[in-house]
């Protein structure tokens, strides 16, 4: 079982035009098996700034030990975060930014993933900066309230490649038992 198999129930209440004799308004029920999304809300800026922590490590490192001007310091960061990453999060489950957001990285099966993935998923997270610009419109309470662009980065281009979650440390048993309860429904259904 793998969780990108993994379907959640859930029941949508849509109102009608009717009404009961108490005056209250009819609501049909409709029932949804849709995909189980491991991830949480906000991932993608918790991942940005782990990512930025872990390139300001090895810039300071490149600086102030080795005595690299800045822009070289930044530059010689993000081959050491990727190859650093990938080791850190085949031997650890995370890295040091992700470690400060309580993250791990699992594979779609729920374990953690190979080396090999992991320098994958860390080698085409250069392709996670690309720039997504989104119109945003704040509440209607809200003073001044006009319409703006945001700019948002895709941190998940990495992830549907290799088939890997970035998950909270506290969700990883509610995903192994979810994978456990499917995996012994599946036996169900081959043993009749």
């Amino acid at each position: 079982m793998k969780i990108s198999e993994i379907k959640e129930r859930k029941i949508i209440h849509r109102p009608t035009l009717d009404f009961d004799e108490y005056g209250k308004r009819i609501y049909h029920a409709y029932e949804y098996y849709l995909a189980y999304n491991p991830g949480f809300k906000g991932n993608e800026t918790q991942r940005l700034f782990a990512k930025w922590i872990d390139m300001a490590v090895f810039t300071l490192i490149f600086h102030f030990i080795f005595n690299k001007i800045l822009i070289i310091s930044v530059l010689l960061s993000i081959p050491c975060v990727i190859i650093f990453g990938a080791i850190t999060e085949f031997y650890w489950e995370t890295t040091l930014g992700k470690k400060i957001f309580r993250m791990k990285v699992i594979d779609d099966e729920g374990n953690y993933p190979s080396l090999s993935k992991s320098l994958l998923r860390n080698f085409l997270c250069l392709v996670n900066f690309y720039p997504v610009f989104t119109e945003y419109i704040p509440l209607p309470n809200k003073i001044g309230g006009l319409s703006t662009s945001r700019l948002n980065f895709s941190m998940h281009l990495n992830n549907k490649i290799c088939k890997t979650y970035i998950v909270k440390e506290s969700k990883i048993e509610e995903i192994r038992s979810l994978l456990d309860i499917e995996q012994s429904k599946n036996k169900e259904r081959l043993i009749e």
